[in-house]
């Protein structure tokens, strides 16, 4: 099995990966691609992969990672009181123009009705924002080391 071993930003790409928000967020474990070629994803440290970033294989291949489609509740109106709730409950939140998008949660639904917030199930990618302290672009790093 080839090891993909360092996150690169996007380009060129001799195969796909498909991974939910979960699956972009951890440092190791197996994948079949989309062209059937198992690899062992074995990062340095955890990281957040963008979509559109590739994984560099040790043979010099590299694969594009895809964020999937996954359940997701769109928030309207995307105000500042409704952004505080769900930063103060260190909830992932993907910041578009016109709505914010979250995890689906029924709880966390209902807080937001009570704020006057209309939610709506929603099937999309998931890319939330990095935090303050993040790195914007492909990959953000969760460990605290040095960047290779």
């Amino acid at each position: 099995m080839i090891r993909a071993v360092q996150v690169v930003g996007p380009g060129p790409a001799d195969d796909a990966l498909t991974l939910d928000f979960d699956g972009r967020n951890r440092r190791r474990f197996t994948a079949t691609t989309a062209g059937s070629a198992e690899i062992l994803v074995d990062l340095p440290r955890p990281m957040a992969i963008a979509h559109g970033a590739r994984l560099a294989l040790e043979d010099g291949r590299h694969v594009e990672i895809r964020a999937a489609d996954e359940d997701l509740l769109r928030v309207t109106p995307p105000t500042a009181r409704i952004a505080w709730h769900l930063g103060n409950r260190h909830l992932p939140v993907e910041i578009a123009e016109d709505a914010l998008f979250i995890r689906v949660d029924h709880v966390i639904a209902e807080m937001l009705a009570g704020l006057g917030a209309v939610t709506a199930t929603v099937r999309r990618p998931f890319q939330p924002e990095g935090g303050a302290y993040a790195e914007h672009g492909y990959s953000v790093d969760l460990g605290g080391a040095d960047k290779p």
